[in-house]
C-alpha cells in the first residue's frame, strides 16, 4: 500500500498546501515522489520517532495537516505517550501512517511486527484508526479521512499488489464492507490477511459451506451497529487479524455480541501467543498462528460442527 499512500497523498497535497510528509529516516524507494515533488513540504526527521510525533504536533497546532511515516511499531507504540498527550488531548489533525501491518516485515523479527498497534491505539477513543485490507481501499480510505478534524492513524501494508476480490476499493469510515455473501457463517477480518479470509471462503464453498465474508477497516468511530445487525443473522462467527485478540478485532465482536445479547457463537482467529525467538515470512507466521486459507477453512468446519455448537 506504500505507493497507494504516496500516490493518494501527492494528490492531496497539490490541493492542500498545509500537507506535510515526515519520515523517521524510512521511506527509501517510496517517499522520493513526494520529496521531489514537494521539496519543501518533505521532512526527515531521524531515528527519533517521539520527536517526529512532536514535531507533527507543533505543525498541526500552526495549521499545517502533517502525515508522519514510520514502521508501524516504531510510528504507534515508541511514541504512544507523545501520541496520547499531543494531537489526542488536543484535538489536533496529525495523521500518523504506521507501515508494515501484522507480519509484513516478517525477517525482520518481532521487533518489526505489528500485532499490537491497533489494541494500544484502540484506548484513544479520540483516535481515528484506518486499517485498509489492500491498495485501492488504502487510496480511498485516506482521501476519505484527509479533511477529519482529528487525529488519525493510518495501519497500512507494503504490498501494492495484494486485491482483495469484491472489496473494489469501497471504504466508508465507521462501516463494514461485505465483500462474499453466504448464510452458513460469518468471517470478519481486518488488515491485509482479509485476502486470506476470501480465498478461505471460495474453498469452503467449493465444499458447500456458504460464507459471508465481511472487512472492518476502522475504528473510532467503531462499525458497532454494522457488526451487530450482521452477527444476530449468525449462529456462528469466526474473527481474523494479524493482531493480538486481546483489544483487537475479535475483543470488539465479542463486546458487540455481549452488549447487544446476540446469540452467536465467535471464535478467535489472531495472535495469542508471544514471539518465541523464531522468524519468517508474512504468510509462513500466518500460517504459525492459524491465519492462512487452509487454517481458517478446517476452523469454519469446526465452528459449524454440532459438536462446537
Amino acid at each position: 500500500m506504500r505507493q497507494a499512500f504516496v500516490s493518494t497523498l501527492c494528490e492531496l497535497a497539490a490541493a492542500d498546501d498545509r500537507i506535510i510528509l515526515l519520515t523517521g529516516d524510512l521511506g527509501y524507494m517510496a517517499m522520493e515522489p513526494f520529496r521531489d515533488r514537494f521539496p519543501g513540504r518533505f521532512i526527515n526527521v531521524g531515528v527519533a520517532e517521539q520527536n517526529l510525533i512532536g514535531l507533527a504536533t507543533g505543525l498541526a497546532e500552526a495549521g499545517f495537516r502533517p502525515y508522519a511515516y514510520s514502521i508501524a511499531t516504531f510510528a504507534a507504540l515508541r511514541p504512544f505517550e507523545f501520541i496520547r498527550n499531543g494531537p489526542v488531548l488536543h484535538r489536533l489533525p496529525v495523521r500518523v501512517v504506521g507501515m508494515g501491518m501484522g507480519f509484513e516485515y516478517g525477517p525482520a523479527g518481532p521487533t518489526h511486527h505489528a500485532v499490537e498497534d491497533i489494541a494500544v491505539l484502540r484506548t484513544l477513543p479520540a483516535l481515528t484508526i484506518v486499517a485498509p485490507a489492500d491498495s485501492a481501499q488504502a487510496a480511498t480510505a485516506i482521501g476519505a479521512t484527509a479533511n477529519r478534524q482529528g487525529p488519525v492513524y493510518y495501519s497500512l501494508g507494503k504490498d501494492d499488489r495484494l486485491s482483495v476480490p469484491g472489496l473494489e476499493g469501497r471504504f466508508t469510515l465507521g462501516r463494514l464492507e461485505v465483500v462474499h455473501e453466504g448464510g452458513d457463517l460469518v468471517i470478519l477480518s481486518m488488515g491485509s490477511v482479509s485476502a486470506e479470509a476470501t480465498a478461505a471462503a471460495g474453498m469452503l464453498a467449493a465444499q458447500g459451506v456458504r460464507a459471508t465474508v465481511a472487512i472492518v477497516s476502522s475504528f473510532n468511530p467503531d462499525p458497532t451497529e454494522d457488526v451487530a445487525t450482521l452477527l444476530g443473522r449468525f449462529r456462528s462467527a469466526i474473527t481474523i487479524e494479524a493482531q493480538t485478540v486481546s483489544g483487537g478485532l475479535g475483543a470488539f465482536a465479542s463486546s458487540v455480541i455481549a452488549t447487544h445479547g446476540l446469540s452467536c457463537r465467535l471464535k478467535m482467529l489472531g495472535v495469542t501467543s508471544s514471539p518465541d525467538g523464531t522468524s519468517g515470512s508474512q504468510y509462513e507466521r500466518w500460517r504459525k498462528h492459524g491465519l492462512d486459507r487452509a487454517s481458517i477453512v478446517e476452523q469454519a468446519l469446526t465452528v459449524l460442527s454440532p459438536a462446537w455448537q
